[in-house]
């Protein structure tokens, strides 16, 4: 049976591989700890497809050193110990140098299986390289996060995908013996969700579907073909992104009933119910916000609820808060006042903070200015005292424009009484 063709095209060297140039171009951490065979223990964060086992593979074979590998689906401690013992052993014989551990999924590892990693991780017995979707923050115990580097790798671009396709298309030895007409890339794009992965094995399939030596792809066929073919749930792969993304926008779309399906595909396909907790406190912010503070309160509380129950019975808090946040009002708001508040500090850079607002705990600083004129807005009627409270560069920025909803609606009547026209 042949491979994939995902497989097939696997790259061998830092040279041949994809995308990820903040990490691995001319002066990216990852090549230049390569260059100087100076590797620390890392993690590699990032959505499916984007090349986080291959990274790993890359770097153990340019370095010529031992590799293991775990999959945390599969594996115990007792697993781990086996492989400590190995490399404990190999690496007496390479002259003291750290063989890699690579480690898939390290987030469905347990604290103790996480713990059992410490001591070899420590004494540099094992190179670690772990690979996760999940936010390590919130999966890896700190002890080893602090052990650790952290490095995001993103989501191909559409320019990335399509080099990719036509790469297949030259190197592939099962696929150039077909003459290929890419009509149309747009579909294949879209479905792929910036997974590589996903692309070329949603290419191989559509060329192999339509048949013949002389195929022409579009969009319409890639539609055709593919949606056939798509996976009930993979909670480790490839719709394991596109549920919680249609679950979440049925969320922000105040649609209840599909909001409540999607849980329950997320929920029959075994998904992790703390990733799905997770999920409805950033909604709870991203999508609710200002136009229902409670939302996050409540978001908040089934998280606690479900880190205490686990399945089956978190199913039902999980149930309740997904119908309260698709049931409330909406406003993105505070989504989009951060977001402009923190490309304005990009660009600006570090603009000096007005004297008057700076703290002032030495004499000297007192005599610089620091904290003078500064009113105390407490001391004022309603608790207020008009006064500038942005650096002179930046006066009358504006980051939160309240929503229309009617708690918002109200917070832009107090701020325009205030401000009196500033808002």
């Amino acid at each position: 049976m042949n491979q994939p063709l995902a497989e097939r095209l696997r790259p061998k060297s830092l040279n041949d591989y994809l995308g990820q140039q903040h990490l691995i171009g001319p002066q990216g951490p990852i090549r230049l700890a390569i260059e100087n065979d100076l590797l620390p223990s890392m993690i590699f964060w990032g959505p499916p497809g984007v090349g986080k086992t291959t990274l790993a593979n890359i770097i153990s074979n340019q370095l010529d050193r031992p590799f293991y590998t775990l999959s945390a689906i599969n594996s115990g401690v007792k697993d781990v110990r086996e492989v400590i013992k190995k490399a404990e052993s190999n690496g007496l014989f390479t002259g003291g140098v750290s063989p890699v551990l690579f480690i898939d999924e390290i987030h469905r590892f347990s604290k103790s299986q996480q713990d059992s990693l410490l001591g070899a991780v420590e004494k540099g017995v094992v190179t670690l390289i772990g690979a996760t979707t999940e936010n390590p923050s919130f999966e890896v115990i700190s002890a080893l996060l602090s052990r650790c580097q952290v490095y995001i790798l993103e989501h191909h671009s559409k320019e990335e995908l399509e080099s990719l396709l036509q790469k297949a298309m030259i190197e592939d030895s099962i696929i150039r013996k077909k003459k290929i007409t890419l009509r149309e890339t747009e579909a294949l794009i879209k479905l792929s969700g910036g997974d590589a992965r996903k692309l070329l094995n949603n290419f191989e399939l559509v060329v192999n579907s339509i048949g013949g030596d002389k195929v022409e792809v579009t969009n319409d066929k890639v539609q055709q073909h593919v949606q056939k073919n798509l996976a009930m749930y993979d909670k480790s792969g490839e719709q394991h992104y596109d549920i919680v993304s249609a679950f979440i926008k049925s969320i922000r779309g105040s649609d209840p009933n599909a909001a409540v399906y999607y849980l329950a595909r997320m929920i029959e396909g075994g998904e992790d119910p703390k990733f799905i907790a997770r999920r409805l406190v950033i909604s709870a912010s991203e999508d609710i916000g200002l136009a229902n503070p409670t939302a996050l309160v409540m978001a908040n509380g089934c998280f606690e609820a479900v880190k205490n129950i686990g399945y089956p019975e978190c199913r039902i808090p999980l149930s309740q808060c997904t119908i309260y946040l698709a049931t409330s009002p909406k406003s993105n708001s505070a989504y989009k006042a951060i977001n402009q508040a923190l490309e304005t500090v990009r660009q600006t850079g570090d603009v000096p903070i007005p004297l008057h607002l700076r703290n002032a705990p030495t004499k000297l600083m007192t005599d610089l200015g620091y904290g003078k004129d500064y009113s105390y807005s407490h001391a004022g009627a309603g608790n207020f005292i008009h006064q500038e409270f942005f650096p002179k560069e930046l006066s009358g920025t504006k980051f939160y424009e309240p929503g229309t909803n009617k708690r918002e609606q109200s917070i832009a009547e107090l701020l325009k009484e205030l401000w009196k026209g500033k808002y």
